[in-house]
């Protein structure tokens, strides 16, 4: 028995492959063609080759609950989503418009704050920030760049147009999940990648590396770059190793950097003591450097901040980068856009309430049963609240806690997210809700990655995404049609 494409119906939701019942959108027909043309048996062959690989190659996450941390194998989907490339040229185009923005914003932030001047950002957002590093005011990282790496959330509306979710320009990951789904799906659907041109995502870690490397203090061939990493017990600690072998780079704890009387960063190896010239941390600001933030931090390195002003080393992405990371602020990138850009946003925001305004707050609590409600710095899906999926205590709580602090919380529609066909069992397809995270690079360049990490919520109905919650993954491919 073959997938009967008729019998696969969508619905109301806008699905990347099918159009109706029957109809594939025009990117996806040679694989929708192809899948259709493979048995049950063949289907779950394939679906079974994917979780030998990824068995193979060691792809995992960790997921922390309350027995402990529970390290998982990577929940990996074979069917691909298809994206037509000119479509996707107007994302990127709409990304690289976006973190260039918020990398203007950031900085005027950390010196002459205009756009608070300007009434453009109510001053009190920002004295409220949890994000604020008083410690980086009138510092300017190189090449005036705070966010080197951000992960920016797209989702698809019934329009079928991108919007965007959020921006993740603290200490976004993913990207190893992305190149992973690539290599993945090259054992499990070879034949697809000599009849399409697919954009590739394996030169990411170049990208990266070059973004790296420009802002190097010492402008060298090849200068010195580790990756900061907590340690094993991190959910992303798979996607540290795998970066840091990607980049040539070391993969150090905080044990393993000292800084010396010099202000340089140094690395303890068996040959002695190296000097490090850009570090990737994918630790948190505040266990960045025990001597500024939190004194009982063993995650960082003592006298790091004084080193990174010293300017003897690099760090991506910068302290205080995150005061961007907000999603109170996110209601505000448009206008930032157009303040320091003097552009309108090529790529839209999903409608969102601020609940620090008395009368978007009242329109909230009156409608918080259909509404989606955030607080402002969590991230992989805690902490929110799905108000149509909510229990009537639930959603009581939740009202209280945003009375007692306004500022802390956002609201949005409960967005029809997009589906595609996904594997439930023995080769039947269903549609599944997903969202996207390309990533971006600024360093001297802007670059967008052809693709990126597509999260899938595996259980029928459901909106949540993240892995940690029980979200998988497919690959994605963005299709150049030129001449077919």
């Amino acid at each position: 028995m073959t997938i009967d494409w008729k019998q696969y119906n969508p619905g109301d939701f806008y699905d990347e492959l099918i159009s109706t019942p029957g109809h594939p959108r025009a990117p996806a027909r040679r694989l929708v063609s192809y899948l259709g043309s493979l048995t049950a048996d063949e289907m779950e062959a394939r679906r079974i080759t994917a979780e030998a690989t990824i068995q193979e190659m060691g792809v995992s996450f960790t997921v922390y609950t309350d027995e402990g941390n529970i390290d998982r194998c990577w929940p990996f989907d074979i069917v691909p989503r298809v994206i037509d490339k000119k479509l996707w040229d107007v994302a990127a185009a709409g990304l690289k418009q976006r973190l260039q923005a918020l990398n203007l914003f950031i900085d005027d932030l950390y010196h002459e704050q205009k756009i608070v001047r300007d009434k453009v950002l109510p001053r009190h957002i920002l004295d409220e920030s949890q994000n604020f590093r008083p410690e980086c005011v009138g510092f300017s990282p190189p090449c005036g760049v705070w966010a080197h790496i951000c992960g920016t959330d797209l989702i698809r509306d019934r329009d079928g147009r991108f919007y965007v979710l959020e921006d993740n320009l603290r200490v976004p990951s993913g990207v190893s999940y992305m190149l992973e789904n690539r290599a993945i799906t090259k054992r499990v659907l070879p034949e697809m990648f000599d009849s399409y041109r697919i954009l590739p995502v394996d030169d990411y870690p170049d990208k990266l590396y070059d973004t790296l490397a420009a802002i190097s203090p010492r402008h060298q061939r090849e200068p010195v770059m580790a990756v900061l990493t907590p340690g094993i017990f991190n959910s992303a600690y798979f996607e540290h190793a795998f970066l840091a072998q990607q980049l040539g780079a070391e993969l150090v704890e905080g044990s393993d950097l000292l800084v010396g009387e010099n202000d340089c960063v140094y690395m303890r190896t068996i040959d002695g003591l190296e000097q490090v010239d850009v570090i990737y941390r994918r630790i948190d600001d505040l266990f960045l450097d025990p001597e500024v933030f939190r004194r009982d931090s063993v995650l960082g390195v003592p006298g790091l901040m004084r080193a990174w002003k010293a300017g003897n080393v690099a760090l991506a992405n910068a302290p205080g980068a995150g005061v961007a990371d907000d999603k109170v602020v996110y209601a505000f990138v448009p206008d930032i856009i157009k303040y320091y850009l003097d552009q309108d946003p090529i790529l839209e925001n999903v409608q969102t309430y601020l609940c620090d305004d008395p009368k978007q707050r009242e329109h909230v609590l009156k409608n918080i049963d259909s509404l989606v409600i955030k607080p402002a710095n969590e991230s992989g899906g805690y902490g929110m609240l799905i108000g149509p999926h909510a229990t009537e205590k639930e959603r009581r709580e939740f009202a209280a806690r945003i009375r007692k602090n306004p500022r802390n919380y956002i609201a949005q529609p409960t967005i029809s997210l997009s589906t595609a066909p996904t594997v439930t069992d023995r080769g039947k397809v269903e549609p599944r809700h997903l969202d996207l995270r390309p990533f971006v690079l600024q360093g001297l360049d802007l670059e967008v990655t052809t693709g990126g990490l597509t999260r899938v919520a595996m259980c029928k109905g459901s909106l949540v995404v993240n892995s940690s919650q029980g979200g998988g993954s497919k690959d994605t491919w963005i299709v150049d049609r030129k001449g077919d």
